[in-house]
């Protein structure tokens, strides 16, 4: 490249960047043009669910726009998931997605139809929080060190529950089995509220899933809580132990956290992701949505793209080589 050149190059390359600046503005501006398309991945009463409809007056308040939640609780969450990444890349379909679809899918299903990394764009992360494992009240055991020594005992005997294929709820208890060479059939149903039916019924005997929707069956005797699978007890829950605290040397060290967030279809040009993910951090902190949420056992997380983007990443890191070991896949 001749010098004589370089100044010119550099001046049209200001004045693209500038042009693109421009119009990415004028879209943030004009968005949102029509309703929006919020796409759930569960069902009707589960945690995902109840942070939408928390969320859905305060946004609609502050975008100006209808917001239309469709829950898709099929395919452990990739549907709705793909669905998403397949959508138009103008901010107006939103997806509430979980780890499942979004960190542990690529490595259980042989052929995804959508690239978490590459089809989606992060907004925000909405919440975090340990699982619970729980039993059926009439379950034989009560302590972490029990339940691991039942299932050495009675190989396949006992079902376990969970809120769908490749969710963290199914994965925690894979990686218990793994680390502990025990078994128990895996039970998946879509979502939490027909999983925790199961278990507090008799019908399956072992969940492990959010605190949200089992602590009102562990209250009424319908069930009892084992441990939690962060690395520290849980506020909402702190009379009960992790599941590092049992004691066993296998579990020592054991952390296993269910999140969720909020994303739409790459490509969306980024000063519609900014507005989204302002107002979605403004709404958690509007002090109805998180005494809602506080309610159901919910604390909001927030942050900044790029924060859940990588934990999207770190995720899929830490549990890719959990899910080769225990071999678990949906296809």
């Amino acid at each position: 490249m001749t010098l004589h050149r370089r100044p010119a190059l550099l001046r049209l390359a200001a004045l693209a960047l500038a042009a693109a600046t421009a119009t990415g503005n004028l879209w943030a501006q004009a968005f949102p043009s029509k309703p929006i398309r919020w796409i759930v991945v569960a069902p009707a009463g589960s945690s995902l669910d109840v942070i939408a409809r928390a969320m859905q007056d305060k946004l609609k308040d502050s975008l100006g726009q209808p917001i239309v939640i469709e829950n898709r609780a099929g395919a452990g969450g990739t549907q709705g998931t793909n669905e998403v990444a397949k959508s138009a890349p103008d901010g107006h379909t939103w997806l509430m997605s979980f780890n499942g679809p979004l960190a542990y899918a690529p490595f259980l299903y042989s052929k995804l139809p959508y690239n978490p990394a590459k089809d989606l764009q992060p907004v925000v992360l909405t919440t975090s929080q340990p699982n619970l494992i729980a039993v059926h009240a009439g379950f034989p055991a009560s302590t972490m060190k029990e339940l691991v020594e039942v299932l050495r005992a009675n190989p396949g005997k006992y079902n376990f529950a969970s809120v769908g294929n490749g969710s963290s709820s199914h994965l925690t208890m894979e990686y218990v089995k793994a680390l502990t060479n025990t078994f128990a059939v895996h039970i998946p149903f879509n979502g939490g509220p027909p999983a925790v039916l199961s278990t507090a019924s008799g019908d399956s005997q072992i969940l492990a899933t959010v605190p949200t929707v089992v602590t009102p069956h562990i209250a009424a005797g319908r069930m009892k809580a084992i441990a939690v699978t962060g690395a520290q007890r849980y506020p909402l829950t702190p009379g009960v132990p992790t599941v590092a605290e049992s004691g066993l040397k296998e579990l020592q060290g054991f952390e296993a956290i269910a999140w969720n967030g909020i994303l739409v279809a790459a490509g969306t040009p980024r000063p519609i992701v900014d507005r989204l993910n302002a107002a979605m951090n403004a709404a958690m902190n509007d002090p109805q949505v998180r005494e809602r949420l506080k309610a159901a056992g919910l604390d909001p997380a927030g942050g900044t793209p790029e924060q859940f983007a990588k934990l999207m990443a770190d995720e899929a890191a830490k549990w890719e080589p959990v899910i080769r070991r225990t071999g678990a896949r949906l296809d």
